[in-house]
């Protein structure tokens, strides 16, 4: 693994724990020689991230829409600046360059990330791993909204376990490196099944 898309907001968040979790998972990754690919802001955990990461010699690469550089939020130094044209071009972006995804707290734009990369891991159209980085149980109510969803019968039981969480950044990575992919002929099968059994 030499590259992880790390989602995460454009604020720091009301308390420090988040901007010190932040901080110790640039180091993990800059210890392990992994490279960062991110949104490209100079704010928020976003910014935290790529400032500490290069600070102990990784690497960063940016990805932003022109209409969010106009507004002057780039990361004017970082080692690489991909310009798009949207949103969802930045997204097929980090898909196409990032060998596993990161969620570390965020609002809209880290919630649409999350269940983009769920829904292609779904599909079997992307098998690139996924984990949340639960920082002082952030992720508890998508969690247990994923819970609801497999009880009441809308989410498979093998998807959401496909999805990392961690609490810790070491942790978090070595469970990055022991994923496997669900199969797909098997669920889409099963579905079948249900669907015609009355």
């Amino acid at each position: 693994m030499k590259r992880i898309c790390v989602f995460c907001g454009s604020s720091m968040g009301y308390q420090r724990i988040y901007r010190e979790v932040a901080e110790e998972f640039a180091k993990q990754m800059a210890s392990r020689k992994i490279d960062l690919i991110y949104g490209g802001a100079s704010v928020g955990l976003m910014k935290v991230l790529a400032d500490t990461l290069m600070a102990h010699g990784g690497h960063v690469t940016g990805i932003m829409p022109q209409h969010l550089i106009d507004k002057e939020v780039a990361h004017n130094g970082i080692h690489q600046m991909i310009t798009v044209n949207s949103m969802a071009e930045r997204k097929t972006q980090m898909l196409e360059m990032a060998d596993a995804f990161v969620a570390l707290p965020g609002g809209f734009g880290t919630l649409d990330e999350i269940t983009e990369v769920l829904t292609l891991m779904q599909l079997r159209m992307s098998d690139k791993p996924l984990a949340l980085l639960n920082i002082k149980g952030y992720f508890d109510y998508l969690l247990r909204f994923l819970d609801h969803g497999v009880s009441e019968g809308f989410i498979r039981e093998e998807h959401r376990s496909s999805l990392i969480v961690s609490l810790e950044p070491k942790a978090l990575l070595q469970k990055l490196n022991s994923f496997t992919p669900v199969e797909m002929d098997k669920w889409i099968s099963d579905l079948k099944t249900e669907s015609h059994a009355g």
